[in-house]
C-alpha cells in the first residue's frame, strides 16, 4: 500500500478473499452490471486531453475506457486489490493503452497531486469509505476546479431485488441483519439526501442524482447463473456456518430462484442504482 491506510477492514477484504474473488470471476461481474455501466460515461464526458482519477477500480475495465477517452490525457485507477490491479495492468498491456496507470492506494487518505485531474469516476467503488466526507474532500483537492465527479453506487436494499431475492432465498429460517443506514458497504451511498449531505461538505456542489433502473444479469441460464452465483461473496457469507444438509437445501432454493429469474436473454433480477453528479466548488 502506498500509502497510509485508514479503511482497514475494507483493505483486508479487497487485498484479500473478496478481491481473489472478484479477480477470478472477473468478466461475469463486469457483464452483470454492463447496462449500469452503460449509463457512467456518458455522464462523465471525458474528452481527449482530460486527466481522470478512477476510485475503486477493480480489474480497471472502467479506467481503461476512461484512457480510451482521453487519447491525449491520462487515466489512473485506485484500489485497495493488489490481485485486481494485477489483473488491471495485464488487460492494459493487451490493449495497448500507454496512458493508463494503476496504484494501490486508500483513496481517501492518498496525497494526490493537488488539483491535478479533471473528472473523477467511480463505478461501485466508492460507497465503501470509513470517513465519506474526508473522503470526497480528498478527492475534491485531487480535482481541478470545476472538475467533475461522476459515480455509480447502489440505491437501496429494496430497491435491488437481485439482492433480497438472494438473501431470501439463503436465509434458512434466520432473521438476517440489514446494512444499518450510511455504513460502508455497498449500500454506503444508497441514500440520496446522505450522498448530498457529504458531498456538499466535502467541496462538491451542483450534485444531481438520477435513478437507474436496470436488470442485474447473472448468468444464461439458471445452471450458468448458479455457477456464478454460489461463488459470489454476498452467497459465500450467507451459507458460511450452515451445516451441509441446511447450506444443500439452502443452494436448492438459490437455483429455484434463479429458475424464476430466467427470461428470454437470460437469467436476470431486477436492480436500481444512483448515477451521481457533481462538481467542485473551490
Amino acid at each position: 500500500m502506498t500509502t497510509d491506510l485508514v479503511n482497514v477492514e475494507q483493505a483486508r477484504a479487497w487485498d484479500g478473499t473478496e478481491g481473489t474473488q472478484w479477480t477470478l470471476h472477473e468478466e461475469r461481474y463486469e457483464g452483470s452490471t454492463a447496462t449500469h455501466s452503460a449509463h457512467l460515461f456518458p455522464a462523465a464526458a471525458i474528452l481527449p486531453d482530460e486527466s481522470v482519477l478512477d476510485v475503486g477500480c477493480g480489474c480497471g475495465a472502467s479506467t481503461r475506457q476512461a484512457a480510451a477517452l482521453a487519447t491525449r490525457g491520462r487515466a489512473l485507477g485506485v484500489d485497495l486489490s493488489e490481485r485486481m490491479l494485477a489483473r488491471a495492468r495485464q488487460r492494459a498491456a493487451e490493449q495497448g493503452l500507454g496512458n493508463v496507470t494503476f496504484l494501490q492506494a486508500d483513496a481517501q487518505a492518498h496525497r494526490f497531486d493537488p488539483a491535478s485531474f479533471d473528472v473523477v469516476i467511480s463505478k461501485y467503488g466508492a460507497m465503501f469509505f470509513a470517513d465519506p466526507v474526508a473522503a470526497f474532500t480528498n478527492l475534491a483537492r485531487a480535482a481541478r476546479p470545476g472538475g467533475r465527479l461522476t459515480m455509480l453506487a447502489w440505491g437501496t436494499l429494496d430497491a435491488n431485488p437481485w439482492v433480497t431475492q438472494i438473501r431470501a432465498a439463503l436465509a434458512a429460517d434466520r432473521d438476517l441483519p440489514e446494512p444499518p443506514p450510511n455504513a460502508p458497504g455497498p449500500l454506503g451511498l444508497a441514500n440520496p439526501d446522505h450522498v448530498r449531505r457529504v458531498l456538499g461538505r466535502s467541496g462538491w456542489g451542483n450534485v444531481q442524482i438520477t435513478k437507474i433502473a436496470e436488470p442485474v444479469r447473472l448468468g444464461d441460464d439458471p445452471d450458468d447463473a448458479f455457477a456464478f452465483v454460489s461463488q459470489m461473496g454476498i452467497t459465500l457469507g450467507l451459507l458460511d456456518g450452515l451445516n451441509s444438509t441446511t447450506r444443500n437445501l439452502s443452494l436448492q432454493r438459490l437455483l429455484a430462484t434463479l429458475r424464476e429469474a430466467m427470461t428470454t436473454t437470460g437469467v436476470a433480477l431486477p436492480s436500481q442504482s444512483w448515477l451521481i453528479e457533481a462538481q467542485r466548488t473551490e
